[in-house]
């Protein structure tokens, strides 16, 4: 058991969880934990040992200096708490971390004994995909979870997916298994310019977040630098009449796909999301961070399906059935279908780390099928790929 000295008895929490590498296209989900972190004050009270879970070959220590003294920080997964103040006080446990290079069952172990010692009510884990989606509409994000009972009274989709996943989906599943209700919500980055950093989407994931757990999330810079990274877009695509063209082609196909779509309890969702954020002192207070079983789970039901834009950068698509969430702040993009064309293609992952394109749930990409694309369980809806039945 995990004694915790020093972190008191937490009000109604919630884990919110994001791990870098193949489950992170364009550093959206760990982004968007780090603005957690930032906008509420969290301090780390606990960190997983990396010499238990990490390759140092693929993701290496970091020397920097401290006064003259060299010092080593290491790859490994950090969690804070904080609480967010408001009305109805709450607090929130953040994990972020790197996607572990080995013995992923005993790291979520690890992370669900911290859970249960804690009180957690409900694990979110946040993840971003690479999908044939144009950077001009609202960014989809979809929530999956393997709960029938939380699907039914959240409004999720139930995982259907077969196939590669990440450490996204192992965490879902093991969070299935100990009993504990667990989302994975999944950003769609255009695979075009799939480079980091990409506020639209990690705006597009906080705001999806913000209704799933019924707290305002101070956004701070975030809706400015959604619109300056899109148009920083619109002038690198103006330059390139192909991918210009096919920037168009995606945009067509979104709109006709979410045509229907357009139905009166869309609008007033978002209609109640914008009365939400003018309510004063609805949980925007200052958060105030404190310090401080096995069980098998063979079964991996995966989480979709990836596309990788370029043979080196393998990404995601879409998932059918997805739900997309429109941004109020920030004009957001992303339709699927289609294969963009290689001059004006922009992308890549950041050295020593895993393929930033995943699927819901922790999928990953597939190099053996790069049509097909998809996350454990989450994933925007590829409207132009009706072949894909990789679902939830």
């Amino acid at each position: 058991m995990i004694e915790l000295e020093g972190v008191p008895e937490l009000i109604d929490p919630v884990m919110v969880a994001a791990f870098e590498g193949w489950n992170d296209a364009g550093d959206a989900a760990s982004t968007a934990v780090a603005h957690l972190d930032r906008e509420w004050k969290g301090e780390v009270f606990a960190a997983l040992d990396a010499e238990d879970y990490y390759d140092f070959q693929v993701n290496r220590p970091t020397v920097f200096l401290d006064n003259g003294v060299r010092k080593i920080t290491w790859p490994t997964t950090r969690l804070s708490v904080v609480r967010v103040g408001g009305d109805k006080p709450r607090d929130l446990v953040l994990v972020r971390g790197i996607e572990p290079s080995m013995r992923w069952r005993s790291f979520c172990n690890e992370l669900l004994a911290f859970a249960h010692e804690l009180g957690v009510e409900m694990v979110v884990i946040l993840g971003a995909l690479l999908g044939d989606t144009p950077h001009t509409r609202p960014v989809p994000v979809s929530g999956v979870t393997s709960d029938p009972d939380l699907a039914r009274t959240m409004d999720l989709e139930e995982t259907r997916y077969e196939g590669p996943t990440g450490i996204v989906g192992i965490l879902q599943e093991a969070c299935t298994h100990a009993g504990v209700p667990a989302v994975s919500l999944w950003a769609a980055v255009p695979h075009y310019v799939s480079q980091p950093p990409n506020p639209k989407a990690t705006l597009a994931l906080l705001n999806r977040l913000e209704d799933l757990i019924g707290l305002r999330i101070p956004l701070g810079e975030l809706p400015e630098d959604a619109r300056a990274w899109q148009v920083g877009v619109d002038q690198l695509a103006a330059e390139d009449s192909e991918v210009a063209e096919y920037v168009q082609t995606l945009e067509e196909a979104r709109d006709t796909a979410e045509l229907p779509e357009a139905s009166g309890e869309a609008i007033a969702r978002e209609f109640e999301r914008y009365l939400r954020r003018r309510e004063p002192g609805s949980g925007s207070g200052p958060g105030v961070a404190t310090e401080g079983g096995d069980s098998p789970f063979l079964r991996d039901p995966g989480s979709g399906r990836t596309r990788p834009p370029k043979p080196e950068q393998p990404g995601p698509e879409a998932v059918p059935g997805a739900e997309s969430v429109p941004e109020p702040e920030a004009d957001a993009g992303a339709p699927d279908g289609g294969s963009v064309p290689e001059r004006g293609t922009t992308g890549g992952n950041r050295s020593g780390e895993s393929p930033s394109g995943e699927n819901p749930s922790g999928e990953g990409p597939s190099d053996e099928n790069p049509d097909a694309a998809g996350p454990d369980g989450a994933g925007p809806k590829n409207d132009e790929d009706p072949g894909d039945d990789s679902g939830k």
